[in-house]
């Protein structure tokens, strides 16, 4: 089965065939920027997919080949007014990501390309990475927008990443190579983009010839484990969110400018 969705803010797709899920974002003219029709179908082939019990594993991947997602739209944010605006942001993506991470099958992201901010959340919420070369991995928003992250997703990038490794990619704004994330344990192997597909192919296939409920409950279980660590975070984000800085780092993305920070 394909089901495909369509916008002018960009498109998810679907692709079943027996026991295998593919899921491509598409919008390749932005570097696969998620826009919030993205978003909300992302979650809605979630729901889908958590309801079929004959699909063992599920990919996820970027169109153009260029990039996995590069973060969320930034014209996005030009609305917003206060800090409440980024905590009510931060609560609605944690909804998408935990429709990923809440997938009782394994999923696998495939990653050509930039897997930046929301994109590298959501390559986070998978359970396995395979990358190209090209593949850089980071959220240089100290740089770009003046923003921040939610807690849960800091835990699991220092799960991944180690805490070094995290600060780096947070206080550098440094993309992090292919390579030195395979060093890291985040990616698990990394292809030439020739062989990309097939080699995605072939873990999948591992993947749903092997016992389901074995990796289902193991998944589940560091799940809670993650889940367990929280974090009060909603006085740290509305102070980022509500931020002169954050207004600049927006109005600087849209023109295409440095930012001028002030650290108010």
């Amino acid at each position: 089965m394909t089901e495909t969705h369509n916008s002018a803010d960009g498109a998810v797709h679907l692709s079943i065939i027996g026991p295998i899920a593919r899921v491509v974002f598409d919008r390749p003219q932005a570097h696969n920027a998620m826009t919030w029709s993205m978003y909300e179908r992302l979650e809605a082939i979630c729901t889908e997919l958590r309801g079929n019990d004959d699909i063992r594993v599920v990919s996820f991947s970027g169109a153009g080949g260029k990039a996995f997602i590069a973060g969320t739209d930034i014209a996005q944010f030009r609305t917003f007014k206060s800090g409440d605006d980024g905590v009510a942001y931060e609560k609605r993506v944690a909804q998408f990501l935990g429709a990923v991470d809440s997938l009782p099958m394994p999923t696998v992201a495939v990653v050509d390309g930039w897997c930046v901010g929301g994109g590298l959340a959501i390559a986070t919420a998978c359970d396995l990475r395979i990358a190209t070369p090209a593949a850089r991995f980071g959220a240089p928003i100290a740089k770009t927008l003046g923003n921040c992250l939610a807690a849960d997703v800091y835990v699991r990038l220092v799960a991944e990443f180690g805490i070094g490794r995290t600060k780096r990619m947070l206080m550098l704004a440094e993309m992090l190579s292919a390579e030195e994330a395979r060093e890291a344990g985040y990616v698990s192997l990394i292809v030439e983009p020739s062989d990309l597909t097939a080699r995605a192919d072939a873990i999948l296939t591992q993947i749903a010839s092997q016992a389901p409920i074995t990796m289902q409950t193991g998944k589940e279980a560091m799940r809670r484990l993650l889940d367990a660590v929280t974090v009060e975070d909603e006085d740290l984000i509305r102070r980022a969110y509500g931020s002169d800085d954050f207004k600049e780092g927006v109005a600087a993305f849209v023109a295409k400018r440095k930012p001028q920070w002030t650290g108010r």
